[in-house]
């Protein structure tokens, strides 16, 4: 017999997403008896929660709204894993719209035993139309905007050191702890490294496939970057072994264009210079990189550089900043 699964999913003011994930939720190949879902609610100040009242009048989906009053996505993810009956747990996120197939090929690779945590690739999507939304999503998927992510940009079935939803036995649960309550992000990072370091295995498969979709606007990617660099230094102090070369670099870039700045102030003209070198060099780097990417892989997508450039560069400089930032401050300001 199959097992039951449920499915827990962080909320908070997603009235333009929601209708699209329960579509893709009550049309899984997996048996719908099987399947419970838990909307974990942020107290969303939108039209969400009449939305999915009103959905849930008109279609049969086994769906209970909680609340979730500190409004933090690890609060939220502990007070739906702790509520789940299933025996095998799915986060999944209102940004994204999983493959009819997610849920089936979830427990199969947990059946074989691939991982005690397995997950997916994301299928970044613009949220909008908008030139900029466009250029986000095309950027947080390339390697220079996603940091070589095997979620985003990999296609090789295997052991990793995070996927972003991931799927477990409630004994699993159990067994590892809650999720970090302390950190705002990277949560599901400190999860895995934990259950790593418990000599438990976290599972990639390719098949696994969600559309994700990725911000709309400049200042919000912004803020979901800086937020992503200084909550990763908090994670990282616990579990050092965990840091990979690649992300010093958005900080190194940042250390950059500070020095440049201090050096500015300091000798004048010669500072500009300095300055102008740095930023030309850094878009130039980037802007390289892309074009050579993109013409051999997406020359539709050309008319984008500007955007992508622009976004990338956002992307990195705002972890960066992020990530030095949590050297001297306990908690972030935007």
């Amino acid at each position: 017999m199959k097992p039951t699964v449920t499915v827990f999913i962080p909320c908070y003011n997603e009235e333009f997403t929601i209708v699209r994930l329960l579509d893709a939720l009550a049309t899984q190949s997996y048996p719908q008896e099987n399947i419970d879902i838990l909307l974990v609610d942020g107290m969303s100040t939108d039209k969400t929660r009449r939305i999915v009242e009103d959905y849930l009048a008109e279609r049969t989906l086994k769906l209970k709204i909680l609340d979730n009053p500190r409004r933090i996505i690890p609060a939220a993810l502990n007070i739906g894993a702790n509520a789940a009956t299933g025996e095998v747990l799915i986060r999944m996120d209102a940004h994204s719209v999983p493959n009819p197939n997610y849920v089936e090929l979830c427990v199969e690779n947990l059946i074989a035993g691939k991982g005690d945590n397995v997950g997916g690739k994301w299928n970044i999507q613009a949220a909008q139309t908008s030139y900029t939304a466009k250029s986000i999503a095309i950027a947080a998927a390339h390697p220079l905007g996603s940091g070589g992510a095997s979620y985003r940009s990999g296609d090789e079935a295997k052991t990793v050191d995070t996927v972003p939803f991931g799927a477990f036995y409630k004994k699993t649960y159990i067994a590892n702890g809650p999720f970090d309550e302390t950190l705002l992000a990277n949560e599901d990072y400190e999860w895995n490294a934990r259950l790593i370091k418990n000599g438990g295995k976290v599972w990639f498969d390719p098949a696994i496939e969600c559309i994700y979709f990725s911000r709309s606007s400049l200042s919000g990617l912004r803020k979901q970057y800086f937020n992503y660099g200084y909550w990763k230094l908090k994670m990282l102090q616990r579990y050092p072994d965990t840091l990979r070369l690649r992300q010093l670099i958005p900080p190194l870039a940042c250390l950059i264009l500070l020095g440049s700045l201090i050096l500015a102030l300091i000798f004048l003209g010669l500072g500009k210079l300095l300055i102008a070198s740095a930023v030309f060099s850094i878009i130039a780097l980037y802007v390289t990189l892309l074009y050579a990417v993109l013409m051999f892989t997406r020359p539709n997508k050309l008319s984008l550089i500007p955007g992508i450039t622009l976004s990338v560069i956002i992307m990195q400089l705002s972890w960066g900043a992020g990530f030095l930032f949590s050297f001297v401050k306990r908690s972030p300001s935007y």
